[in-house]
């Protein structure tokens, strides 16, 4: 059967990965079949380049990755960066003023590089999962120019009292739920969705020429944007509302399924 689809953008966390950060045979076969059929698969993740990375090298696969929420679009064949959305240091200040007092876990993140100001054991298994190794650096003499994402990280609990919290506040920046323990801060027009239509218009692929799969808030804008967006079964109800077709969970091999179904089914 032929694909019906050029371009196919896939989450990483909660979508392409069980909860244990596992990506099961199934996966891994229906994306690289994807592929092989002649559809463009790109990974659309919160993480940056050294999380997502690995991941499309278990896929085996290469091209192009969007990272960081939209916020970094990245070629994975030679690390090259396609396009950021800085942000400028100044807008950032309360954010973090606000966690240091609070004491919560931060880190900062430019295109490829990641960096905290402090480590604490909860964190450091994090990121470990994460494959993540960021750097600890001082900031009280400024800030790294070209940052792209703020991220903080704690309880579920602890972050639905910030979220609401910092919804409420007037700034140049975007604050969004990218995870039930995660809440990323970026520059207000970056997001997943944005990201794909610079991608498919630099390609271009018109939206209806494309599949989107995720689970989370972040995914919501290229669930919209997407000709065929469809949203896991372990998504938030809010995520399922804004797409098109529901497929079994991150547990069920989800991806697989929807692959099968809709890409050339």
């Amino acid at each position: 059967m032929s694909l019906h689809f050029d371009l196919i953008a896939l989450d990483v966390d909660g979508t392409l990965l069980r909860d244990d950060h596992v990506l099961t045979d199934a996966i891994r076969d229906s994306v690289r079949e994807a592929s092989s059929r002649g559809a463009e698969i790109v990974l659309c993740t919160g993480r940056g380049p050294s999380g997502a990375l690995p991941v499309l090298e278990e896929l085996e696969l290469g091209g192009t990755v969007i990272t960081h929420n939209g916020a970094a679009t990245i070629n994975a064949d030679d690390r090259s960066l396609i396009h950021q959305f800085d942000m400028l240091p100044d807008d950032l200040q309360r954010f973090i003023t606000y966690s240091r007092e609070h004491s919560i876990h931060f880190d900062l993140n430019t295109a490829f590089d990641m960096m905290v100001e402090s480590m604490t054991p909860e964190a450091e298994s994090m990121y470990m999962h994460y494959r993540a190794q960021p750097a600890v650096l001082d900031f009280t003499a400024g800030l790294p120019a070209g940052l792209v994402k703020f991220t903080i990280f704690g309880s579920k609990e602890k972050l639905d009292i910030v979220q609401a919290e910092w919804a409420s506040w007037p700034s140049q920046l975007q604050s969004i739920r990218s995870g039930d323990f995660f809440i990323d801060v970026h520059h207000a027009e970056a997001s997943k969705g944005k990201a794909l239509q610079q991608l498919a218009e630099l390609r271009g692929i018109s939206p209806d020429r494309i599949l989107a799969i995720g689970n989370y808030y972040n995914d919501i804008t290229m669930l919209r944007y997407a000709g065929m967006g469809i949203a896991m079964g372990n998504s938030p109800e809010e995520v399922k509302l804004a797409a098109k077709a529901v497929a079994p969970s991150n547990a069920e091999d989800g991806v697989a399924a929807a692959l099968r179904e809709y890409a050339w089914g």
